[in-house]
């Protein structure tokens, strides 16, 4: 397997340095995804753009967890799933909305559940839904907006993920304790 550098601070490329110091500084340390991604400063600054444009969406911390974590797991990416349980938890998100996520089971509540088949379905279709699928999640209450949030949620995993696919990233300490694999969803 190809080996990549997880940076520091000081050996990152120099246009990555002031976005990790960013990091270090907000989080207390650099998590391997990004020390990693630090390698080519576009994909770091790419991705921590894309990041913060996310959040700034309509949708609530946990109908973007719901996005994130979905492709997470459809994708299979252990890290972002370990990582997300993390963020969920300290961001508040109902603990069965999280179990849910992880263990690929329905979300009690109706609109999230459709929200999740949603994402779903967009990551899985390779963003060719059926019309009667966006009609769907239409009628749970969601618009056109929500649709292409959707996507941009789905673009964002894919350059966490695929990241921790070819990197085989190791999971930060700090996620551990929430560390997750591909068995562990049951659907």
């Amino acid at each position: 397997m190809t080996q990549f550098t997880r940076h520091s601070v000081e050996t990152a490329p120099a246009k990555s340095q002031p976005i990790l110091e960013n990091v270090s500084k907000g989080m207390g340390f650099v998590p391997n995804l990004l020390a990693t991604m630090a390698e080519s400063p576009a994909m770091l600054e790419g991705y921590m753009t894309l990041a913060s444009i996310f959040d700034k969406t309509s949708l609530s911390e946990t109908e973007r967890q719901i996005i994130l974590m979905t492709n997470n797991r459809l994708n299979g990416c252990v890290y972002c799933m370990a990582a997300h349980t993390t963020i969920s938890q300290m961001k508040g998100v109902p603990e069965d909305v999280i179990t849910a996520l992880r263990e690929n089971t329905q979300i009690a509540d109706a609109k999230l559940e459709a929200l999740r088949v949603f994402a779903e379905t967009i990551n899985k279709s390779r963003g060719w839904p059926e019309e009667s699928d966006i009609q769907a999640f239409l009628a749970a209450g969601y618009t056109n907006q929500t649709v292409l949030d959707v996507i941009l949620g789905t673009s964002l995993k894919v350059l966490s993920n695929y990241t921790n696919h070819v990197a085989e990233t190791p999971l930060d300490a700090a996620f551990s304790k929430n560390a997750w694999s591909e068995t562990q969803a049951v659907g």
